[in-house]
């Protein structure tokens, strides 16, 4: 090949491969960037926001999504509230009412734990075998949230609290675990899997709020109002891939943990599998079975102001049916929604 023609095919190859990269230049330009922040650390708590963004599922939706981990010094609704984040997975209905009673413009588009993701454990052949028999105790509770079910499931079962030992608990189950605390509260994915492997499933005792007429839907999206507002298709978008990378993660659990495990690959894998499992069991709790993935359940959610109206959480009602919008979600198909 002379010189002259070998010029003329690098340059028309090179103008093959700016004709193929500039389609790719401009979809990449035309995807919205936006982030979600968790409320902990990466686990598989969060598998399917993972899996969704691993397979390309916000991408197919026109998304540049970044997944921010949480963290014990971060509070969700904040940085939604301030525009530091687009998207938020927080504390739960609770923690959303009393950010907005505080003031921060802020507004749930979905709900992930459809029942109470936390029980209270104690020692099967300790000396709690009843909530009455809780007065007098130390219990350990999370402020944020778990403490207002306990109030709850006291109060329902004629317990007066004021005689219960309630105090803030720590991340570690190593207190209960030594028998410094008589109740400890534990997540069914997480803390629960914790003491069962150091103490053994048929050694504790646990007490379900569900049983107690308490429920507080938790693990909430949020977003700011100015978004609800200005950008409602977005929402929408990333909704129905945040659905689909649920539904397909528990189609394919192992790739699922493996999403995850890429983003934090110390995680013990026997854990991991078994809190998928158990988030998406809450997951799929309750109405969720026929109204889909991260469904508002307003009566549940009413119930959960009321009380907190009740104890003096909230210092004035909350509008529930704007505080909690679901036509960003109704926007979808039920049928694409359910698990």
């Amino acid at each position: 090949m002379n010189k002259r023609r070998t010029l003329a095919v690098l340059a028309a190859s090179a103008t093959l491969g700016l004709a193929v990269l500039a389609p790719l230049a401009a979809q990449a330009a035309d995807l919205v960037k936006a982030t979600l922040r968790l409320k902990w650390l990466p686990q598989t708590q969060f598998a399917g926001f993972y899996y969704a963004l691993e397979k390309g599922y916000y991408k197919d939706e026109g998304i540049d999504l970044t997944i921010n981990p949480g963290g014990p010094n971060l509070l969700t609704e904040n940085l939604v509230a301030t525009g530091a984040d687009t998207f938020g997975l927080s504390g739960g209905t609770d923690s959303v009412m009393a950010a907005i009673d505080k003031g921060m413009p802020i507004v749930s588009v979905g709900v992930s734990h459809q029942v109470t993701p936390f029980v209270f454990v104690t020692r099967k052949d300790g000396p709690v075998k009843t909530l009455k028999d809780f007065e007098g105790k130390k219990v350990t509770a999370w402020f944020t949230g778990a403490n207002y079910v306990l109030f709850g499931m006291l109060a329902n079962n004629g317990v007066d609290r004021s005689k219960v030992d309630i105090q803030p608990q720590q991340v570690s189950v190593t207190p209960f675990v030594n028998g410094d605390v008589d109740v400890a509260t534990a997540t069914w994915y997480n803390e629960l899997y914790t003491i069962k492997q150091r103490m053994g499933a048929d050694n504790l005792r646990t007490f379900v709020a569900e049983d107690y007429g308490v429920t507080f839907p938790r693990d909430t999206l949020i977003v700011s109002r100015k978004t609800a507002q200005e950008q409602p298709e977005l929402i929408t978008k990333f909704l129905r891939a945040s659905i689909r990378g649920w539904r397909d993660a528990m189609a394919h659990p192992k790739e699922a943990v493996d999403a995850v495990m890429k983003v934090a690959p110390t995680l013990d894998r026997a854990h991991q599998e078994f809190m998928l499992t158990e988030a998406y069991r809450l997951m799929t709790a309750g109405q969720a079975k026929t109204e889909g993935l991260f469904w508002i359940d307003s009566k549940a959610i009413q119930a959960t102001e009321e009380f907190l109206l009740k104890n003096k959480v909230l210092t004035k009602p909350v509008d529930v049916a704007t505080a909690f919008d679901g036509r960003f979600l109704q926007a979808i198909p039920v049928e694409e929604r359910r698990p």
